[in-house]
């Protein structure tokens, strides 16, 4: 997709031609061994069918899949994937005491129209010779994926060049709720959200359901594109990701708003009151 030697556009050009951060291009990640991306890749498939695995299930499980492994290597590889060993969701970042945490709004709430909430999670997606991080922004009521992004790194930059694109796009939502990693604490994420007034939410701590609606749309994004296909690079998994967001977004019927899909119950096709 891009081409270092183009005679008429520089790579900055084509980063920006293609909606992918420049930095992505050239930051390159500290390589692991092949085997431990062979054995990442089965402990993210493995994480998302059983949630409810910790390092030890883990461990078992691999060896009963013939790995010779021991559990401090599984601990090392879910920390590295952020995968908690003992909540149910991946937690992608840690808490930074410094940084504010805000309250859950969501318990209990009827979100009764589009960009009433919205909600950002990230996760990992395997990649041929590593792994990058995927961070998407979802419309609670609609389940509309608004803007994503894609990184080498998990540090907040993407996330907030994901949530900027969002607002340029649609304006923005009444509350955003995040888990309470880093990056979503940090002042340079909530910074731009609060000085919109947009009132902040933050998962419980180890509640794996209060960001139920990302949850699952990483199960969808992971059985319908991500693990039918091997990305060669982390713009080849652009490219595959944005088709893929697009059929998500238009074309995929939802089972729970009658067989629409989310473009049109976000653009106001029907009127379904979501209960958080």
């Amino acid at each position: 997709m891009i081409e270092p030697a183009h005679p008429k556009l520089s790579i900055g050009r084509q980063c920006a031609l293609l909606g992918l951060p420049r930095a992505s291009y050239y930051h390159l990640s500290a390589p692991e061994p092949d085997l431990n991306l062979r054995l990442m890749r089965e402990i993210d498939e493995t994480y998302l069918a059983h949630p409810f695995f910790g390092s030890r299930q883990m461990t078992r499980w691999l060896r009963r899949q013939g790995h010779r492994i021991n559990r401090k290597r599984v601990q090392r590889l879910m920390r590295l994937m952020g995968l908690e060993a003992i909540y149910q969701k991946p937690n992608l970042s840690r808490a930074n005491a410094a940084h504010r945490v805000y309250p859950y709004l969501l318990r209990h709430l009827v979100v009764e129209r589009p960009n009433h909430v919205w909600a950002m999670d990230i996760t990992y997606v395997p990649i041929q010779g590593g792994y990058i991080y995927l961070c998407a922004v979802i419309d609670w009521y609609s389940r509309y994926v608004l803007a994503w992004e894609l990184s080498n790194t998990l540090d907040a930059r993407f996330c907030v060049a994901a949530v900027q694109r969002a607002l340029a796009r649609h304006g923005p939502p009444e509350i955003f709720n995040t888990d309470q990693g880093c990056q979503f604490t940090s002042a340079e994420f909530t910074g731009p959200l609060l000085a919109r007034a947009i009132k902040l939410s933050m998962d419980g701590k180890g509640r794996c359901l209060d960001n139920v609606f990302v949850e699952r749309l990483w199960r969808s994004v992971k059985y319908e594109e991500i693990y039918l296909k091997s990305y060669s690079s982390l713009v080849d998994a652009h490219a595959h990701l944005r088709q893929y967001f697009r059929f998500y977004d238009e074309r995929r019927p939802h089972s729970a708003f009658g067989h629409a899909t989310p473009g049109e119950i976000y653009r106001g096709a029907l009127s379904l009151p979501v209960c958080a």
